[in-house]
C-alpha cells in the first residue's frame, strides 16, 4: 500500500534588510518549533543562492522542506502555527508546494525522507530536488563546472521554475526545479550532452560525501511567489 506521505517545500521572498535579518535569524531559531511539528519526521531549512547557479547566497529568499505523514498534518502546521504566521507576515511574496513523492535515491544525514505516495489524477507536473554534500577536496573543482553543467536548464523545453537552495553555502547544497510534465524533465536529465557529462564526472570525480535525487508529483500549489497552473 502506498504512503499518504506529502512532502511541502515553502518558498519566502523577503522585501527589506529587517526582513532578511529576520529570515536569517529563522535558519538558527526555528528549529524547536519545526521539531515540535505533529506529523512531521523530516524538515531542513534552506537558504538560496543567486540566479544563474551562483552559490553566493541570495539574502532575500529562504525555503523550509519539510516531509509529514499526510496532507492534514501539513496544512495544520502551514496553515496554523505561530512560526509560519511570522513567516507569511515577514516575508513580501511566498509559495507553498505540495508534493507526492514519485521516486528518490541516496541519502539525505543518512537516511531517505521520501516514501513513494499515491498519485493523484491529472496533474501532470513535475518536481525534482538533486541534494549533494560535497567534498571540501573537491570543493573549487565542483563549482568550476557548475555553470557549464546547468546552462541547458536555462532554456530547457517544459521548465516552469529552478532555483538553487542550501543548508550551508557552497557545501550543502540542492537544485530544486519544477516541469510542465515528466517527459520534460527525462529529457534536460538523460539527453542534454553537459548534463549527462555532469553525471560521468560525479561518477568519476566523486565530489560528493552524500547524494539523494528525487522527484515528486506537484499536487497542490498556494501563494503569489510562481504563476502555477497545477491542474
Amino acid at each position: 500500500m502506498a504512503s499518504e506521505q506529502i512532502t511541502t517545500l515553502s518558498i519566502f521572498k523577503y522585501p527589506n534588510f529587517l526582513a532578511k535579518v529576520w529570515a536569517f535569524g529563522m535558519m538558527q531559531f526555528a528549529h524547536n518549533s519545526l521539531q515540535k511539528a505533529e506529523g512531521c519526521s523530516f524538515y531542513k531549512l534552506m537558504g538560496s543562492g543567486k540566479e544563474n547557479f551562483n552559490p553566493f547566497p541570495d539574502w532575500s529568499v529562504y525555503a523550509v522542506l519539510q516531509v509529514w505523514e499526510n496532507h492534514e498534518k501539513a496544512d495544520a502546521f502551514i496553515h496554523h502555527s505561530k512560526l509560519f504566521q511570522g513567516y507569511f507576515s515577514k516575508s513580501a511574496k511566498h509559495q507553498i508546494l505540495y508534493m507526492k513523492s514519485i521516486q528518490a535515491r541516496g541519502e539525505w544525514n543518512g537516511g531517505n525522507p521520501f516514501q513513494k505516495a499515491s498519485p493523484d489524477e491529472g496533474k501532470p507536473m513535475v518536481c525534482a530536488i538533486t541534494r549533494a554534500s560535497i567534498k571540501w577536496s573537491k570543493m573549487l573543482t565542483f563549482w568550476k563546472f557548475v555553470p557549464t553543467s546547468q546552462k541547458p536548464l536555462l532554456n530547457a523545453s517544459g521548465l516552469v521554475y529552478t532555483k538553487g537552495f542550501g543548508e550551508v553555502p557552497f557545501v550543502e547544497m540542492a537544485t530544486f526545479s519544477i516541469w510542465e510534465n515528466a517527459n520534460n524533465l527525462n529529457q534536460f536529465a538523460y539527453q542534454s550532452r553537459e548534463h549527462v557529462e555532469a553525471i560521468k564526472k560525479t561518477r568519476n570525480i566523486q565530489w560528493y560525501k552524500e547524494e539523494l535525487f528525487s522527484r515528486f508529483q506537484l499536487v497542490k500549489s498556494e501563494g503569489n511567489l510562481l504563476e502555477l497552473n497545477v491542474d
